[in-house]
């Protein structure tokens, strides 16, 4: 029995963005007809990643819509599994990767990308270092298919914020501050995105094909790594 894909999103007060993550799971769907695939929250939107789990029938694996790791990926996520679907297999969140950066790349030419702009690629944040470190690998991905320099900056945990960022750039000979926004949905912190001030904001990723494209990479990665073996240690 093929496994159920369980999309596991953070959640927001945005209709837009619901609409948006709506859309996404949708070109998931389109990607594989007939494969099951449900789309659930952490928190505030519904459902709920806790009731949708014991709803499904057969074997599941849970992809994050999460671009980095941190508490949601390590805390969160992994404690609602436990509690309703301790069989359930649970992928990787999703960045960085060559396919997001293809997506990041596209948003900005379309929203008018100049060849003089200098480029921040805008993030939620967090306080763990380690998803911080995502992000700046993101960023890092990002400038070598651009060809100029990227700077990774934070809405809200994280170094340097979107203020910072922006203001030290705008210090520089560049004609403008573009931001890439390294978010999948509107909402919270895409509006800080549009308002930090900069020339252009990119969309968010969105149901971007290469976004459904990688969730299936991942759902893949966790089934192959699902299906190894386990090595005895010796002792």
């Amino acid at each position: 029995m093929t496994p159920v894909l369980v999309l596991a999103a953070h959640g927001t007060r945005s209709a837009a963005g619901e609409h948006t993550l709506a859309a996404l799971a949708e070109t998931v769907r389109r990607v594989r007809p007939g494969q099951g695939v449900e789309l659930s929250y952490l928190e505030i939107s519904s459902p709920l990643l806790g009731e949708v789990l014991p709803a499904v029938r057969g074997p599941v694996v849970v992809v994050p819509l999460l671009l980095a790791g941190g508490y949601h990926a390590h805390i969160d996520l992994p404690a609602v599994v436990a509690d309703h679907r301790p069989d359930a297999v649970v992928s990787g969140w999703l960045g960085p990767h060559r396919l997001l950066t293809s997506a990041l790349a596209r948003k900005l030419a379309r929203a008018g990308l100049r060849a003089t702009d200098a480029v921040l690629l805008g993030a939620a944040g967090s306080s763990d270092p380690a998803a911080l470190a995502d992000v700046r690998a993101a960023a890092h991905r990002l400038a070598v298919r651009l060809a100029r320099p990227v700077t990774a900056a934070f809405a809200s945990a994280g170094t340097p914020s979107l203020e910072e960022a922006r203001e030290r750039l705008g210090s520089t000979p560049a004609a403008r501050v573009a931001i890439a926004s390294y978010v999948l949905a509107p909402g919270f912190f895409h509006d800080r995105l549009v308002a930090a001030g900069a020339g252009l904001v990119s969309e968010p990723l969105g149901a971007d094909p290469d976004v459904a494209a990688l969730i299936w990479h991942r759902y893949d990665e966790a089934l192959s790594r699902a299906a190894r073996p386990r090595t005895l240690r010796r002792a």
